[in-house]
C-alpha cells in the first residue's frame, strides 16, 4: 500500500484521483482545502515580493517539509507535493546563457525564476547550443537531489512547467518580436521550436530519472497526482491570438511533447478561454487548470459553461470556501472537477466539509 507520512489516507486519495483522471467520476467532486499556515507566515516575514537571490535548496525543501507537516491532519483530496519553483522558467533560458533572475512570491511561498530575452535578433540564433554539462543543468540536478532526499517518505515532488513552443521563442526574442516573427520569420520560429523540443525533452527526462513518483503516477502542482509520466504544458502565448494561430503553431508542439511521455496537463488563464474547445481535443491531454485573472469572470462563476465546453476533460478551479459550501448545499456544483478552496478557516472545518464533498453526487 502506498504511504506518505504527511498524508496518512494516501491510498484512498489515489483511488479517487485515478477515477477522476480515467474520466469515471463525472458525477463526483474533489477538493483541496487551503488552511492558514504558520510556515507561510514566516516566509512572508522573511521575503518581500520582488527580486531575490537563488536560495539554498536545502532551505527550500525545509520550507516545504514544514508546510506539509502542518497540514498532515487534513482529510482532503490533496497530496503534499513540493514544487521546483526556482526552476520554473529561468532554467530553460539559463541553460542557453541567459541571465536568470529570481523573484519571491510571499502569497504562496514560491521563489520563481525568469530571464530577459537572450537574443538581440535572429542572427544570433545559431550560437545557441544545449549542453547537459552546463552549470545550470548541474544546479538543476543538485536541487532535484536535495528535494528528493528531503521529501523521502513524507511528501512528493511535483513536475514543473515546460517552456517550449512559443513560450521558448518568448525567452529568445521577447513576446512582441515572437508575434512579429510568426509573420516575418516563420522559418526561424520553426527552428526555435525544434530547439525548444530538444531542450525540454532533456530537462523533463532528467526530472523523471531523478524524481520518484508513486503508484506509477506523477505528483502535480496542477492536479495533485495523475497516472503515468505526465508533463505540465503552457499555451499562454495563444491566449492573445486566435484559435487558428494555436492550430497552426501550438497544437503540434504540444502533442509532440505529450507523446514523448504519457501525456500532459495544461492551464488556461481567464483571457485564454476562447481556446478551450481546441485544447480539450489535444491528444494526450489529462486535465486543465482554469486560472482566474482580473477583467474576466472567475472560472467558478461560469463553471457550468466551461464544463460543457470541455467535455469530459477533468478540470481544476479555484473557489472561496464559503461560496463553494453554499453551492454544494444547493447541489449546484458540476462534477468531474477538482476544487481548490481558499479561505478555509481551519483543519477541523475542512475535514467536516470533506464528508459532504465525498458524499456529493451530481443530479
Amino acid at each position: 500500500m502506498p504511504t506518505l507520512a504527511y498524508r496518512p489516507n494516501l491510498a484512498d486519495i489515489l483511488e479517487r484521483l485515478r477515477a477522476l483522471h480515467e474520466r469515471h467520476a463525472m458525477d463526483r467532486i474533489f477538493a483541496e482545502m487551503d488552511v492558514p499556515s504558520l510556515t507561510l507566515e514566516r516566509f512572508q516575514q522573511e521575503y518581500a515580493e520582488g527580486f531575490c537571490d537563488y536560495p539554498d535548496p536545502v532551505a527550500r525543501i525545509e520550507f516545504w517539509d514544514s508546510l506539509f507537516k502542518e497540514r498532515a491532519a487534513l482529510d482532503d483530496d490533496s497530496i503534499p507535493r513540493a514544487y521546483l519553483s526556482e526552476m520554473d522558467q529561468g532554467l530553460y533560458g539559463g541553460l542557453l546563457g541567459g541571465n536568470v533572475q529570481f523573484m519571491a512570491h510571499p502569497e504562496n511561498g514560491w521563489i520563481s525564476s525568469m530571464v530577459a530575452p537572450l537574443l538581440r535578433d535572429w542572427s544570433e540564433f545559431d550560437s545557441l547550443r544545449f549542453d547537459p554539462a552546463h552549470p545550470w543543468f548541474q544546479r538543476y540536478v543538485q536541487q532535484m537531489k536535495a528535494f528528493v532526499e528531503g521529501s523521502r517518505g513524507k511528501f512528493g515532488i511535483s513536475h514543473f512547467i515546460l517552456i517550449d513552443g512559443l513560450n521558448f521563442v518568448f525567452e529568445l526574442v521577447g513576446a512582441t518580436n515572437t508575434y512579429l516573427s510568426l509573420l516575418e520569420r516563420p522559418d526561424m520560429v520553426r527552428r526555435a521550436i525544434e530547439l525548444a523540443f530538444e531542450l525540454n525533452l532533456a530537462v523533463q527526462k532528467a526530472f523523471f530519472e531523478h524524481v520518484p513518483g508513486i503508484e506509477g503516477g506523477t505528483f502535480s502542482n496542477m492536479v495533485q497526482w495523475v497516472p503515468g509520466k505526465i508533463v505540465s504544458e503552457s499555451v499562454d502565448p495563444f491566449h492573445m491570438t486566435s484559435v487558428d494561430y494555436f492550430e497552426t503553431w501550438g497544437r503540434e508542439p504540444v502533442e509532440r511533447i505529450f507523446r514523448a511521455f504519457d501525456g500532459g496537463v495544461l492551464h488556461i488563464h481567464g483571457n485564454g478561454r476562447h481556446l478551450l474547445e481546441a485544447v480539450s481535443t489535444v491528444v494526450g491531454l489529462k486535465a486543465i487548470f482554469l486560472g482566474d485573472d482580473k477583467g474576466f469572470p472567475a472560472a467558478f462563476d461560469v463553471l457550468a459553461n466551461l464544463r460543457q465546453r470541455t467535455g469530459h476533460v477533468p478540470l481544476v478551479v479555484m473557489a472561496d470556501f464559503e461560496r463553494f459550501m453554499r453551492r454544494l448545499g444547493r447541489r449546484e456544483l458540476p462534477g468531474g472537477v477538482f476544487y481548490k478552496l481558499v479561505n478555509v478557516p481551519d483543519v477541523a472545518t475542512a475535514n467536516r466539509a470533506m464528508e459532504k464533498v465525498r458524499a456529493y453526487r451530481v443530479g
